[in-house]
């Protein structure tokens, strides 16, 4: 797969995962490119934890207010027809209220237990974590977007190294090589790139995987 289409890629795949109507909230990145590939017929409504709850489309320089208006990456942003403008405090009762659906974030290492790190690698200038915290927890579905691997070593591992996000929270890891279920036997295989043998898989991922009876090609 040519390193172009790896990220089109994993966001098409990370939307078929959500139904119509979910409330869903987006990470930097990655994440951002989901709604473009929704299926038909699929809309949901986008949250941003600093303040928004149905985010609309990214303002023109003559619409952008930089100064109160951004969405959780700093970008402008605005709410949609029939979105609204929340507190920071009714934003995070909302999430922690357990009201989003789904949250899609990038990550740095995720391990078999479903622990999550994606906000700090040591030594590293990083602006914090933000409300990734709250979300991972908070949120009904967990999905982690992101490569397989990192300069070839695998970011898919038995334990975390860097510092923890949250821990015990991923529900489903989406790479552009596979989908994978966080379960409690551990994590399972359900769909493979069939540009990728199991065996290759396997062999870019330091956790043991599980391959399900019902292992399917991702489409």
């Amino acid at each position: 797969m040519e390193k172009s289409e790896i990220k089109g890629f994993i966001a098409k795949r990370v939307a078929q995962e959500l139904k119509d109507g979910d409330v869903v909230n987006l990470g930097i990145g990655l994440p951002t490119l989901v709604p473009a590939y929704l299926p038909e017929g699929v809309e949901v409504i986008l949250q941003s934890e600093n303040g928004i709850i149905g985010t609309g489309a990214k303002p023109t320089a003559e619409e952008a207010d930089p100064s109160y208006k951004t969405d959780a990456g700093g970008q402008p942003a605005q709410a949609a027809p029939f979105g609204c403008y929340i507190d920071s405090a009714t934003s995070f009762g909302f999430i922690r209220g357990g009201h989003v659906n789904a949250t899609i974030l990038g990550g740095l290492e995720v391990d078999q237990e479903g622990s999550l790190s994606n906000w700090i690698i040591p030594g590293k200038k990083m602006p914090g974590m933000g409300g990734a915290m709250d979300l991972l927890v908070g949120a009904k579905e967990v999905i982690v977007a992101m490569e397989h691997t990192a300069k070839g070593n695998p970011k898919i591992l038995k334990k975390c190294t860097l510092p923890y996000t949250a821990v015990h929270c991923v529900t489903k890891i989406i790479t552009e090589m596979a989908v994978i279920n966080v379960t409690d036997k551990g994590l399972e295989l359900v769909e493979y790139n069939p540009e990728f043998t199991v065996e290759q898989i396997q062999a870019a991922t330091d956790a043991e995987l599980i391959v399900s009876p019902d292992l399917k090609p991702m489409c």
